[in-house]
């Protein structure tokens, strides 16, 4: 009898940490706008940017997860993909950069963006680390039944 492969999965502690963390930069994010002195507009370009950041964040990580080992995308969607997020980042970066508030709220602002954006990598991989350890257990149970089958027929 063979020994049935080990499917790495990950442990409670880290999911429960990549979630939390994940929130906790959305939460400091959704603060440091809420409370983002100046004019509305200012705001509200703000909010689209670090909206258009954790989008094209969640494309760019699945891009390179889906290109990993054999090439799965059109060389203009590369283009696309890798565009808009460094397109999405320059654009935040410039506005707030040119905000006219306090240093200190600027400096708040910058570091929950980047938290948010290296959280979403993170979950991103976490969710897709749990779908293909879902489709490895699911493909792995379905050569066991056959297997089986076969050895009954056998007998």
């Amino acid at each position: 009898m063979t020994q049935q492969p080990i499917i790495q999965r990950d442990t409670k502690g880290w999911l429960l940490q990549v979630w939390v963390s994940f929130g906790l930069a959305v939460f400091l994010c959704g603060v440091g706008l809420a409370y983002l002195p100046g004019q509305d507009l200012d705001r509200a370009f703000m909010i689209m940017g670090y909206m258009f950041c954790l989008s094209t964040a969640f494309f760019l990580a699945k891009f390179v997860r889906d290109n990993q080992y054999k090439k799965a995308d059109t060389p203009m969607w590369k283009l696309v993909v890798y565009c808009a997020f460094a397109l999405a980042m320059a654009l935040t970066a410039w506005g707030l950069w040119r905000m006219q508030i306090n240093e200190t709220y600027k400096a708040f602002l910058l570091v929950s963006w980047f938290y948010l954006i290296t959280t979403t990598f993170t979950l991103a991989k976490t969710l897709r680390d749990k779908h293909e350890a879902d489709l490895a257990e699911t493909r792995l149970s379905a050569r066991m039944e056959a297997r089986r089958e076969m050895a009954a027929e056998q007998s």
